[in-house]
């Protein structure tokens, strides 16, 4: 779930679209103090991602992209201590804030990765590696000619078909109908996936985007991406 006032959704990677609007924010005292104390232990290590040597233990892994300050993150690895989470977003000062918070709620099972979600996946995360991705409000690119930045594309769905589990699925929640509408036609063009609507997951919390959109007179749509 991405921080108020920024929908991020990855970084910027070399000969690649860029998913997300290009603010990775100052590195205030605070922000600076939080990644020091708190990175060395959260943050994933540089290579191929190897989720026994991070977390010490055999788990399904749930990536989640464009975290922002890491609410919905740090909700799902509370509620589900069985299960290992990485969340990734080019947002700096949000992810010092997530890892602030992850260490007040004590879980274990977060690690942390600043940069592009496009990349991680592409060089580092191994095939099959994931159980589940989310994606929670990211980026709409209402322009015509920014569609292409949009995370949900053909290539994307070719990359998180590799690295999910024979049963994964993504999450996918927008407050934007167009979008919403998009990740449908997408993911039908695609053929790897089953794509429906489903409830709101109970363990979500109500942050972030998602009451400002409500507010806004929004409905909010959720749907998995359940691969072939």
């Amino acid at each position: 779930m991405t921080s108020p006032g920024h929908r991020a959704e990855s970084g910027p990677a070399s000969g690649r679209i860029r998913t997300y609007a290009g603010r990775q924010g100052s590195r205030s005292a605070l922000t600076r103090g939080r990644l020091e104390r708190y990175l060395p232990s959260r943050g994933l290590p540089p290579g191929p991602l190897v989720p026994s040597e991070v977390f010490g233990r055999e788990a399904p892994v749930v990536l989640e992209v464009g975290c922002g300050h890491g609410a919905a993150a740090i909700a799902y690895a509370a509620s589900h201590p069985d299960h290992d989470v990485i969340a990734v977003d080019v947002h700096v000062p949000g992810v010092a804030r997530m890892l602030a918070a992850a260490e007040s709620v004590g879980v274990p099972n977060l690690r942390v990765e600043i940069g592009d979600a496009v990349e991680l996946l592409t060089d580092r995360v191994g095939a099959g590696r994931l159980a589940a991705v989310h994606l929670f409000f990211p980026d709409p690119w209402p322009k015509r000619s920014h569609l292409k930045r949009r995370f949900v594309q053909a290539s994307t769905l070719d990359l998180l078909a590799s690295r999910l589990v024979a049963q994964g699925h993504v999450l996918v929640a927008t407050d934007q109908p167009a979008y919403a509408e998009h990740v449908r036609s997408e993911v039908a063009a695609h053929g790897g996936f089953v794509v429906r609507d489903v409830p709101r997951p109970t363990w979500r919390p109500l942050d972030g985007f998602e009451p400002k959109g409500v507010a806004a007179g929004r409905t909010v749509t959720d749907l998995r991406l359940d691969r072939r």
